[in-house]
Protein backbone atom coordinates (compact mmCIF):
# COMPACT_ATOMS: atom_id res chain seq x y z
CA UNK A 1 0.00 0.00 0.00
CA UNK A 2 1.49 3.36 -1.01
CA UNK A 3 2.42 5.64 1.89
CA UNK A 4 -0.15 8.31 2.60
CA UNK A 5 -2.91 6.56 0.65
CA UNK A 6 -5.95 5.13 2.37
CA UNK A 7 -7.86 2.06 1.21
CA UNK A 8 -11.54 2.22 0.26
CA UNK A 9 -13.10 2.98 3.65
CA UNK A 10 -16.60 2.00 2.50
CA UNK A 11 -15.30 -1.43 1.48
CA UNK A 12 -13.37 -1.75 4.74
CA UNK A 13 -16.44 -0.73 6.75
CA UNK A 14 -18.64 -3.32 5.03
CA UNK A 15 -16.07 -6.08 5.68
CA UNK A 16 -15.69 -5.16 9.36
CA UNK A 17 -19.48 -4.94 9.78
CA UNK A 18 -19.92 -8.45 8.37
CA UNK A 19 -17.11 -9.70 10.60
CA UNK A 20 -18.74 -8.17 13.69
CA UNK A 21 -22.13 -9.69 12.84
CA UNK A 22 -20.35 -13.00 12.36
CA UNK A 23 -18.76 -12.97 15.82
CA UNK A 24 -22.10 -12.20 17.48
CA UNK A 25 -23.99 -14.84 15.50
CA UNK A 26 -21.32 -17.53 16.00
CA UNK A 27 -21.69 -17.12 19.76
CA UNK A 28 -25.48 -16.98 19.66
CA UNK A 29 -25.80 -20.04 17.42
CA UNK A 30 -23.09 -22.19 19.04
CA UNK A 31 -23.63 -21.61 22.76
CA UNK A 32 -25.89 -24.65 23.20
CA UNK A 33 -23.60 -26.91 21.16
CA UNK A 34 -20.58 -25.67 23.11
CA UNK A 35 -22.28 -26.44 26.41
CA UNK A 36 -23.39 -29.92 25.31
CA UNK A 37 -20.10 -30.98 23.72
CA UNK A 38 -17.52 -29.13 25.84
CA UNK A 39 -19.45 -28.03 28.96
CA UNK A 40 -18.58 -24.47 27.92
CA UNK A 41 -21.08 -22.22 26.08
CA UNK A 42 -18.20 -19.90 25.15
CA UNK A 43 -16.06 -22.65 23.55
CA UNK A 44 -16.72 -21.67 19.94
CA UNK A 45 -16.76 -17.94 20.71
CA UNK A 46 -13.29 -18.09 22.24
CA UNK A 47 -11.95 -19.98 19.23
CA UNK A 48 -13.72 -17.57 16.86
CA UNK A 49 -12.11 -14.55 18.53
CA UNK A 50 -8.70 -16.14 17.99
CA UNK A 51 -9.48 -16.80 14.31
CA UNK A 52 -10.81 -13.26 13.86
CA UNK A 53 -7.58 -11.92 15.36
CA UNK A 54 -5.54 -14.02 12.95
CA UNK A 55 -7.81 -12.93 10.11
CA UNK A 56 -7.36 -9.25 10.92
CA UNK A 57 -3.61 -9.81 11.00
CA UNK A 58 -3.83 -11.50 7.60
CA UNK A 59 -5.88 -8.57 6.26
CA UNK A 60 -3.25 -6.08 7.45
CA UNK A 61 -0.55 -8.21 5.83
CA UNK A 62 -2.44 -8.22 2.52
CA UNK A 63 -2.94 -4.47 2.82
CA UNK A 64 0.80 -3.86 3.10
CA UNK A 65 2.17 -6.36 0.60
CA UNK A 66 3.77 -5.09 -2.59
CA UNK A 67 1.62 -6.32 -5.49
CA UNK A 68 4.66 -7.21 -7.58
CA UNK A 69 5.88 -9.37 -4.69
CA UNK A 70 2.46 -11.02 -4.62
CA UNK A 71 2.67 -11.65 -8.36
CA UNK A 72 6.13 -13.22 -8.13
CA UNK A 73 4.94 -15.67 -5.48
CA UNK A 74 1.65 -16.57 -7.18
CA UNK A 75 2.94 -19.73 -8.88
CA UNK A 76 4.87 -21.08 -5.84
CA UNK A 77 1.71 -20.52 -3.76
CA UNK A 78 -0.30 -22.54 -6.27
CA UNK A 79 2.25 -25.37 -6.31
CA UNK A 80 2.13 -25.51 -2.49
CA UNK A 81 -1.67 -25.52 -2.51
CA UNK A 82 -1.74 -28.39 -5.04
CA UNK A 83 0.64 -30.41 -2.87
CA UNK A 84 -1.65 -29.79 0.12
CA UNK A 85 -4.66 -30.96 -1.92
CA UNK A 86 -2.84 -34.20 -2.67
CA UNK A 87 -1.86 -34.67 0.99
CA UNK A 88 -5.48 -34.72 2.17
CA UNK A 89 -5.77 -38.18 0.61
CA UNK A 90 -2.64 -39.51 2.38
CA UNK A 91 -3.51 -41.73 5.39
CA UNK A 92 -2.20 -40.30 8.63
CA UNK A 93 -2.03 -36.77 7.23
CA UNK A 94 -5.49 -36.11 5.85
CA UNK A 95 -8.49 -35.95 8.16
CA UNK A 96 -11.97 -37.09 7.19
CA UNK A 97 -14.81 -34.80 8.31
CA UNK A 98 -18.45 -35.63 7.53
CA UNK A 99 -17.32 -38.28 5.06
CA UNK A 100 -15.02 -35.97 3.07
CA UNK A 101 -11.20 -35.77 2.96
CA UNK A 102 -10.85 -31.98 3.18
CA UNK A 103 -8.50 -31.39 6.07
CA UNK A 104 -4.83 -31.80 6.98
CA UNK A 105 -4.08 -32.34 10.64
CA UNK A 106 -1.37 -30.27 12.35
CA UNK A 107 -1.52 -31.50 15.92
CA UNK A 108 -4.64 -30.00 17.52
CA UNK A 109 -5.16 -27.73 14.50
CA UNK A 110 -6.41 -28.50 10.99
CA UNK A 111 -6.09 -26.61 7.73
CA UNK A 112 -8.37 -26.90 4.72
CA UNK A 113 -6.26 -26.87 1.51
CA UNK A 114 -9.26 -26.02 -0.67
CA UNK A 115 -9.35 -22.60 1.03
CA UNK A 116 -5.68 -22.07 0.20
CA UNK A 117 -6.17 -23.08 -3.44
CA UNK A 118 -9.00 -20.55 -3.92
CA UNK A 119 -6.73 -17.55 -3.34
CA UNK A 120 -3.78 -19.19 -5.10
CA UNK A 121 -5.89 -19.79 -8.21
CA UNK A 122 -7.07 -16.17 -8.28
CA UNK A 123 -3.46 -14.98 -8.04
CA UNK A 124 -2.21 -17.26 -10.81
CA UNK A 125 -5.18 -16.59 -13.09
CA UNK A 126 -4.65 -12.83 -12.72
CA UNK A 127 -0.96 -13.28 -13.52
CA UNK A 128 -1.53 -15.46 -16.59
CA UNK A 129 -4.36 -13.36 -18.01
CA UNK A 130 -2.39 -10.13 -17.56
CA UNK A 131 0.86 -11.60 -18.92
CA UNK A 132 -0.15 -11.76 -22.58
CA UNK A 133 -3.56 -10.08 -22.84
CA UNK A 134 -3.88 -10.51 -26.61
CA UNK A 135 -3.33 -14.28 -26.48
CA UNK A 136 -6.57 -14.76 -24.59
CA UNK A 137 -8.33 -14.31 -27.93
CA UNK A 138 -6.68 -17.55 -29.06
CA UNK A 139 -8.18 -20.78 -27.76
CA UNK A 140 -4.99 -22.85 -28.09
CA UNK A 141 -2.47 -20.33 -26.76
CA UNK A 142 -4.61 -18.36 -24.37
CA UNK A 143 -7.69 -20.18 -23.15
CA UNK A 144 -6.58 -23.81 -23.26
CA UNK A 145 -3.75 -23.47 -20.65
CA UNK A 146 -6.19 -21.72 -18.30
CA UNK A 147 -8.77 -24.49 -18.72
CA UNK A 148 -6.12 -27.18 -18.24
CA UNK A 149 -5.06 -25.64 -14.93
CA UNK A 150 -8.68 -25.26 -13.85
CA UNK A 151 -9.35 -28.89 -14.78
CA UNK A 152 -6.38 -30.12 -12.71
CA UNK A 153 -7.40 -28.16 -9.61
CA UNK A 154 -11.10 -28.99 -9.99
CA UNK A 155 -10.27 -32.68 -10.37
CA UNK A 156 -8.23 -32.71 -7.15
CA UNK A 157 -10.97 -30.90 -5.23
CA UNK A 158 -13.65 -33.25 -6.57
CA UNK A 159 -11.64 -36.19 -5.21
CA UNK A 160 -12.30 -34.92 -1.67
CA UNK A 161 -15.23 -34.58 -2.80
CA UNK A 162 -16.24 -30.88 -2.74
CA UNK A 163 -18.56 -29.72 -5.51
CA UNK A 164 -19.32 -26.38 -3.82
CA UNK A 165 -15.70 -25.22 -3.79
CA UNK A 166 -15.25 -26.44 -7.36
CA UNK A 167 -18.21 -24.33 -8.48
CA UNK A 168 -16.87 -21.30 -6.60
CA UNK A 169 -13.46 -21.54 -8.28
CA UNK A 170 -14.96 -22.22 -11.72
CA UNK A 171 -17.38 -19.29 -11.36
CA UNK A 172 -14.59 -16.97 -10.27
CA UNK A 173 -12.47 -18.03 -13.25
CA UNK A 174 -15.43 -17.30 -15.53
CA UNK A 175 -15.70 -13.77 -14.07
CA UNK A 176 -11.98 -13.22 -14.66
CA UNK A 177 -12.19 -14.48 -18.24
CA UNK A 178 -14.99 -12.01 -18.94
CA UNK A 179 -12.85 -9.20 -17.49
CA UNK A 180 -9.86 -10.35 -19.56
CA UNK A 181 -11.83 -10.01 -22.79
CA UNK A 182 -12.47 -13.60 -23.85
CA UNK A 183 -14.68 -13.83 -26.93
CA UNK A 184 -18.41 -14.13 -26.33
CA UNK A 185 -18.68 -17.34 -28.35
CA UNK A 186 -15.98 -18.98 -26.26
CA UNK A 187 -17.68 -17.86 -23.04
CA UNK A 188 -20.99 -19.36 -24.18
CA UNK A 189 -19.24 -22.61 -25.06
CA UNK A 190 -17.49 -22.65 -21.67
CA UNK A 191 -20.75 -22.03 -19.83
CA UNK A 192 -22.44 -24.86 -21.72
CA UNK A 193 -19.53 -27.22 -21.18
CA UNK A 194 -19.36 -26.33 -17.49
CA UNK A 195 -23.06 -26.98 -17.05
CA UNK A 196 -22.65 -30.36 -18.73
CA UNK A 197 -19.79 -31.26 -16.37
CA UNK A 198 -21.88 -30.29 -13.33
CA UNK A 199 -24.73 -32.50 -14.54
CA UNK A 200 -22.27 -35.36 -15.13
CA UNK A 201 -20.76 -34.91 -11.64
CA UNK A 202 -24.22 -35.05 -10.09
CA UNK A 203 -25.23 -38.11 -12.11
CA UNK A 204 -21.97 -39.92 -11.26
CA UNK A 205 -22.50 -39.69 -7.50
CA UNK A 206 -25.76 -41.13 -6.05
CA UNK A 207 -25.53 -38.95 -2.93
CA UNK A 208 -25.50 -35.81 -5.09
CA UNK A 209 -28.53 -37.03 -7.00
CA UNK A 210 -30.30 -37.60 -3.67
CA UNK A 211 -29.44 -34.03 -2.70
CA UNK A 212 -30.98 -32.74 -5.93
CA UNK A 213 -34.13 -34.75 -5.31
CA UNK A 214 -34.23 -33.50 -1.71
CA UNK A 215 -33.81 -29.95 -3.02
CA UNK A 216 -36.78 -30.39 -5.36
CA UNK A 217 -38.93 -31.93 -2.60
CA UNK A 218 -37.28 -31.89 0.86
CA UNK A 219 -40.44 -33.22 2.49
CA UNK A 220 -40.07 -36.49 0.57
CA UNK A 221 -37.22 -37.37 2.96
CA UNK A 222 -37.72 -35.06 5.97
CA UNK A 223 -35.46 -37.01 8.32
CA UNK A 224 -32.74 -37.68 5.72
CA UNK A 225 -31.45 -35.60 2.82
CA UNK A 226 -34.20 -33.02 3.20
CA UNK A 227 -33.59 -32.47 6.91
CA UNK A 228 -31.14 -29.54 6.73
CA UNK A 229 -33.20 -27.65 4.16
CA UNK A 230 -36.40 -28.09 6.18
CA UNK A 231 -34.76 -27.00 9.45
CA UNK A 232 -33.18 -23.98 7.75
CA UNK A 233 -36.59 -22.93 6.41
CA UNK A 234 -38.10 -23.50 9.86
CA UNK A 235 -35.49 -21.05 11.14
CA UNK A 236 -36.04 -18.41 8.46
CA UNK A 237 -39.84 -18.56 8.49
CA UNK A 238 -40.57 -17.82 12.19
CA UNK A 239 -38.02 -15.00 12.11
CA UNK A 240 -40.57 -12.76 10.43
CA UNK A 241 -39.73 -9.11 9.95
CA UNK A 242 -37.60 -8.40 13.03
CA UNK A 243 -36.73 -11.92 14.23
CA UNK A 244 -37.24 -13.76 17.50
CA UNK A 245 -34.53 -11.64 19.14
CA UNK A 246 -30.78 -12.06 19.54
CA UNK A 247 -30.06 -15.29 21.41
CA UNK A 248 -33.67 -16.51 21.12
CA UNK A 249 -33.18 -19.08 18.34
CA UNK A 250 -35.03 -22.37 18.68
CA UNK A 251 -33.13 -24.18 15.95
CA UNK A 252 -29.81 -23.81 17.78
CA UNK A 253 -31.04 -26.39 20.31
CA UNK A 254 -29.39 -29.07 18.13
CA UNK A 255 -32.15 -29.11 15.53
CA UNK A 256 -30.25 -27.48 12.65
CA UNK A 257 -26.86 -29.10 11.93
CA UNK A 258 -23.89 -26.83 11.14
CA UNK A 259 -25.85 -23.84 12.41
CA UNK A 260 -22.66 -21.90 13.28
CA UNK A 261 -20.85 -22.77 10.04
CA UNK A 262 -22.58 -23.52 6.72
CA UNK A 263 -26.08 -22.57 7.95
CA UNK A 264 -25.32 -19.49 10.04
CA UNK A 265 -27.40 -17.34 7.67
CA UNK A 266 -30.48 -19.26 8.87
CA UNK A 267 -29.63 -18.15 12.42
CA UNK A 268 -29.41 -14.55 11.22
CA UNK A 269 -32.88 -14.85 9.70
CA UNK A 270 -34.37 -16.53 12.76
CA UNK A 271 -32.96 -14.17 15.39
CA UNK A 272 -32.71 -10.89 13.43
CA UNK A 273 -35.50 -11.50 10.95
CA UNK A 274 -35.95 -10.19 7.43
CA UNK A 275 -34.34 -6.90 8.43
CA UNK A 276 -31.17 -8.57 9.72
CA UNK A 277 -30.91 -10.94 6.75
CA UNK A 278 -31.43 -8.04 4.34
CA UNK A 279 -28.70 -6.06 6.09
CA UNK A 280 -26.26 -8.94 5.57
CA UNK A 281 -27.23 -9.22 1.90
CA UNK A 282 -26.82 -5.46 1.41
CA UNK A 283 -23.39 -5.55 3.03
CA UNK A 284 -22.31 -8.27 0.57
CA UNK A 285 -23.70 -6.17 -2.29
CA UNK A 286 -21.65 -3.26 -0.95
CA UNK A 287 -18.50 -5.42 -0.91
CA UNK A 288 -19.22 -6.53 -4.50
CA UNK A 289 -19.90 -2.98 -5.72
CA UNK A 290 -16.79 -1.46 -4.17
CA UNK A 291 -14.68 -4.45 -5.18
CA UNK A 292 -15.66 -4.30 -8.86
CA UNK A 293 -15.35 -0.50 -8.73
CA UNK A 294 -11.79 -0.97 -7.52
CA UNK A 295 -11.15 -3.43 -10.35
CA UNK A 296 -12.31 -0.98 -13.01
CA UNK A 297 -10.05 1.78 -11.67
CA UNK A 298 -7.03 -0.43 -10.86
CA UNK A 299 -3.59 0.91 -11.86
CA UNK A 300 -2.64 -2.05 -14.09
CA UNK A 301 -4.19 -5.19 -15.69
CA UNK A 302 -2.84 -7.59 -13.05
CA UNK A 303 -4.28 -5.53 -10.18
CA UNK A 304 -7.60 -5.17 -12.01
CA UNK A 305 -7.95 -8.88 -12.71
CA UNK A 306 -6.88 -9.71 -9.16
CA UNK A 307 -9.58 -7.38 -7.79
CA UNK A 308 -12.16 -9.03 -10.07
CA UNK A 309 -11.09 -12.48 -8.88
CA UNK A 310 -11.16 -11.68 -5.16
CA UNK A 311 -14.50 -9.85 -5.39
CA UNK A 312 -15.99 -12.60 -7.54
CA UNK A 313 -14.81 -15.33 -5.17
CA UNK A 314 -16.35 -13.68 -2.10
CA UNK A 315 -19.57 -12.82 -3.95
CA UNK A 316 -20.06 -16.28 -5.48
CA UNK A 317 -19.47 -18.03 -2.16
CA UNK A 318 -21.97 -15.73 -0.45
CA UNK A 319 -24.59 -16.30 -3.16
CA UNK A 320 -24.15 -20.08 -3.06
CA UNK A 321 -24.32 -20.22 0.74
CA UNK A 322 -27.37 -17.98 1.09
CA UNK A 323 -29.04 -19.75 -1.83
CA UNK A 324 -28.57 -23.11 -0.09
CA UNK A 325 -29.88 -21.83 3.24
CA UNK A 326 -32.98 -20.28 1.68
CA UNK A 327 -33.76 -23.43 -0.33
CA UNK A 328 -33.00 -21.86 -3.72
CA UNK A 329 -29.99 -24.15 -4.33
CA UNK A 330 -29.19 -27.76 -3.36
CA UNK A 331 -27.15 -28.29 -0.20
CA UNK A 332 -23.38 -27.86 -0.65
CA UNK A 333 -20.75 -27.62 2.05
CA UNK A 334 -19.61 -24.03 1.55
CA UNK A 335 -19.29 -21.40 4.26
CA UNK A 336 -20.59 -17.82 4.32
CA UNK A 337 -17.59 -15.45 4.10
CA UNK A 338 -16.88 -13.41 7.26
CA UNK A 339 -19.88 -14.85 9.17
CA UNK A 340 -19.35 -18.60 9.40
CA UNK A 341 -17.28 -20.02 12.26
CA UNK A 342 -13.66 -19.33 11.39
CA UNK A 343 -10.55 -21.27 10.59
CA UNK A 344 -8.66 -21.57 7.33
CA UNK A 345 -11.61 -20.09 5.44
CA UNK A 346 -11.76 -16.91 7.52
CA UNK A 347 -8.00 -16.31 7.57
CA UNK A 348 -7.53 -16.70 3.80
CA UNK A 349 -10.67 -14.72 3.02
CA UNK A 350 -9.34 -11.88 5.16
CA UNK A 351 -5.93 -12.13 3.48
CA UNK A 352 -7.66 -11.89 0.10
CA UNK A 353 -9.73 -8.83 1.02
CA UNK A 354 -6.60 -7.27 2.49
CA UNK A 355 -5.05 -7.49 -0.99
CA UNK A 356 -8.27 -6.05 -2.45
CA UNK A 357 -8.05 -3.12 -0.01
CA UNK A 358 -4.40 -2.76 -1.02
CA UNK A 359 -5.45 -2.35 -4.65
CA UNK A 360 -8.17 0.14 -3.67
CA UNK A 361 -5.53 2.31 -2.00
CA UNK A 362 -3.80 2.68 -5.38
CA UNK A 363 -6.91 3.85 -7.20
CA UNK A 364 -6.69 7.56 -8.08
Amino acid sequence: MPKGRRPDMVLLGAILALLAIGVVMVYSSSAVKGYVQFDDPYHFLKAEIIWVGLGLGAMLLGLRLDLQFVRRWAKPALYLAIVLLVLVKVPGIGRKVNGADRWIGLGPLSIQPSEVIKLAMVLVMAHLLALRPRQIQSFRKGLLPILALLGLVAGLIMLQPDLGTTLAIAGTTFFMLIAAGVRTGQLVALAGGGLGLVVAAIAAAPYRMRRILAFLDPWADPSGKGYQTIQALLALGPGGLFGLGLGQSRQKFLYLPENHTDFIFAMVGEELGFVGATLVILLFFLVAWRGFRTAMAAPDPFAGLLAVGITGLVSIQAMINMGVVSGVLPVTGITLPFLSYGGTSLVFTMLAVGVLLNISSQVR
